[in-house]
C-alpha cells in the first residue's frame, strides 16, 4: 500500500503555546505534526470545511480545502 506524498509546512509560534502543543501531543501519544494534523481536522469538521482525500490526484495537492 502506497503512503500518500506530504508537503512541508513552517511557521512561528509563542513558546507558550508550543509546550501546550507538546503537552497535548504527548497526552494523546501523538508527534507534534499528527497533532496539529488532528486539531485541523477536528476544526474543519465542526465549520463545516470539506477536506479533500489525498489519494485524490491533483486537487488535494492544490488547497483541497473547500467550504461546504
Amino acid at each position: 500500500m502506497a503512503t500518500a506524498k506530504t508537503t512541508t509546512l513552517t511557521f512561528r509560534i509563542e513558546p507558550n503555546l508550543k509546550d501546550a502543543l507538546r503537552t497535548a501531543a504527548a497526552r494523546e501519544h501523538r508527534s507534534i505534526a499528527n497533532m496539529v494534523e488532528m486539531l485541523i481536522r477536528d476544526y474543519c469538521g465542526r465549520n463545516g470545511i470539506e477536506i479533500a482525500e489525498a489519494d485524490a490526484a491533483g486537487p488535494a495537492r492544490r488547497g483541497g480545502i473547500t467550504k461546504k
